[in-house]
């Protein structure tokens, strides 16, 4: 029986999601419906990828009947009240990275779903390409002995994009493009907690952060180093370095399609798209709806691969580097 989609939202990212969701079976995935605040916007979609039912209001998206699950790909800052709204509808939802806006926002969404018994996940995309999945099994059996140091580093000039540079949008490297390097980590740590969390940077004229260094330090005196920025050109790679070799993934760590382990290369490939894309790599999106569908047919709540603890710790993360740094978003002074 195939998993019922909903989309939530008309924009960019959930045609790149639409996209890779037709590189799946047919019998698997289907859409059944999409919502945008414009109704117009929303039957341009459904016709541009041949979707049934087109609404003019999300609420008309949360009381369709047919839907298994929502895709929420609106702008950061509207994460809180869309995920709630099809969660207390008691609908399954994934939900575009970072979940939320901080910790708190993070946790009424979590908690959210335990009550109303449906599937939540932030959609950490890169933690199903086959690429993150070879890198578990390889830190399993320990092919390159202890890990002593993760290094991550994801980072363009991206001034230019409205919803990346206002605090009212969810503006910020950190909360963009930072989480990406923070679930490399985390992922790498099997999500432990740091030690200690050191941040510095710089904001740009906006008030949200420009570029971010965090430094954390694990148990062990096994250390990470994050460096994201929309202000600049960064390596965009990830390594892993252990007691007994490398493993890197080299550039487009956040939607690999590679991996070097100890200098020897090995590539991962992925489906064409049907029609062009926004980003880069974007069929790669696949990856996470299998995941959603698979989780559903075993009835759980929460994905063991993206489980909602690991997003606890991303917003603790970055919350406090943000406090270091000295972004405040509206979000954090709410009670």
């Amino acid at each position: 029986m195939a998993t019922r989609w909903g989309i939530c939202s008309a924009g960019k990212i959930s045609h790149d999601f639409t996209v890779a969701l037709r590189t799946l079976p047919h019998d698997d995935h289907q859409i059944v419906a999409v919502a945008a605040r414009n109704l117009q916007h929303a039957q341009e979609f459904a016709k541009k990828h041949n979707i049934p039912r087109a609404y003019g209001s999300y609420e008309e998206l949360a009381k369709d009947s047919d839907i298994d699950v929502v895709y929420v790909g609106t702008i950061h800052s509207h994460h809180l009240s869309t995920g709630k709204l099809f969660l207390t509808s008691h609908k399954n939802v994934l939900i575009e990275k970072p979940l939320a806006m901080n910790l708190r926002e993070v946790l009424e969404l979590t908690n959210t779903a335990k009550e109303n018994y449906v599937f939540l996940m932030e959609a950490i995309w890169t933690r199903f390409f086959p690429v993150s999945v070879e890198v578990g099994r390889l830190l399993g059996q320990g092919e390159v002995g202890e890990v002593q140091m993760v290094r991550a580093d994801l980072g363009a000039p991206l001034t230019h994009i409205p919803r990346l540079t206002h605090k009212e949008l969810g503006g910020g490297a950190l909360l963009d493009l930072g989480i990406y390097c923070l679930q490399f980590v985390f992922m790498v740590f099997n999500g432990e907690r740091p030690e200690s969390i050191q941040a510095t940077g710089c904001c740009i004229d906006t008030g949200v952060d420009g570029t971010v260094v965090l430094v954390l330090k694990f148990s062990g005196n096994r250390m990470a180093v994050c460096t994201c920025s929309i202000t600049m050109m960064l390596t965009n790679d990830a390594v892993i370095t252990g007691t007994k070799g490398t493993i890197k993934v080299p550039n487009h760590m956040w939607c690999p399609t590679s991996l070097e382990v100890n200098g020897e290369v090995t590539q991962y490939p992925l489906p064409e798209p049907s029609l062009p894309l926004n980003f880069i790599h974007s069929t790669g999106l696949r990856y996470e709806a299998e995941e959603v569908r698979q989780c559903l047919l075993k009835g759980l709540k929460e994905s063991s691969g993206m489980p909602w603890s690991h997003s606890h710790l991303f917003a603790e993360v970055m919350d406090e580097a943000r406090r270091q740094v000295g972004v405040t978003y509206n979000q954090d002074n709410i009670q």
